[in-house]
């Protein structure tokens, strides 16, 4: 009689799994048939092959019968949702919340941290994504989380602030912001974009660089700026030593 995958697993098919688990950890070999009988608790060995054969079907394990320990654990997150192994179980509801704790965001472009270029679309929703950035929920100082876009920053302008060229920035949508807030800010008479430091004064508008070798750019009121984003979080990649 075979036992289906759907059907689940039995109590001893999950003593064997786990004995199974346990011996290749404790002692980086899987154990005989024989010992797989005597800690299960099966005293015949043609017994043990039995339910082995069944765990095989199951596609649980993989055997090679030219040699005694040829049993193999084939999938472990499987063994973890059926119950085999505490130690597995562990293991799979992990992976599974930080699978469901990441948030792929879009990438929709580069920015420049230096002078301005035009390579930033003037309305990030009208673009078709790139690529896509992956981030944890959990990380990110925010829950509302439906509309942010990422930008791959490409100068230095802001490399006291640790955005260095390369790294991408988490936007939020907006069209205002705080003075001291790090945005992204669309020149529309220049056609191009920069991320900078946001200042509103007395005769107009400061786009303050956070690298002493650039000046700020300024900008009267009577011009035309538009806040695109503002950054709530950066993502620096990895650099070779």
């Amino acid at each position: 009689m075979m036992v289906r995958k759907s059907k689940g697993l039995s109590e001893r098919h999950r003593k064997i799994l786990e004995f199974l688990e346990s011996h290749q950890i404790k002692y980086g070999y899987p154990p005989s048939i024989r010992e797989i009988g005597e800690k299960t608790g099966i005293s015949s060995t043609s017994v043990v092959n039995y339910y082995l054969d069944q765990l095989e079907k199951m596609d649980y394990i993989e055997r090679d019968r030219r040699i005694s320990r040829g049993v193999r654990l084939k999938d472990k997150l499987a063994e973890a949702v059926h119950g085999a192994s505490s130690t597995a179980k562990g293991t799979a509801a992990s992976l599974q919340a930080a699978v469901e704790d990441l948030l792929r965001i879009p990438v929709l472009g580069r920015i420049a941290a230096g002078e301005p270029i035009p390579v930033f679309p003037r309305d990030p929703r009208e673009v078709e994504a790139e690529s896509s950035v992956d981030i944890a929920r959990s990380m990110l100082p925010t829950r509302d989380t439906g509309n942010l876009y990422a930008l791959e920053v490409k100068g230095d302008s802001m490399i006291d602030a640790m955005v260095n060229d390369g790294d991408y920035v988490i936007l939020r949508p907006t069209e205002t912001a705080q003075n001291g807030e790090m945005v992204a800010i669309w020149l529309p008479e220049e056609e191009e974009t920069t991320l900078k430091y946001f200042y509103k004064e007395k005769d107009g508008y400061r786009f303050q660089p956070a690298n002493p070798n650039y000046d700020p750019i300024r900008r009267k009121k009577s011009d035309k700026v538009e806040i695109k984003g503002k950054v709530v979080m950066v993502v620096r990649q990895v650099r070779a030593i």
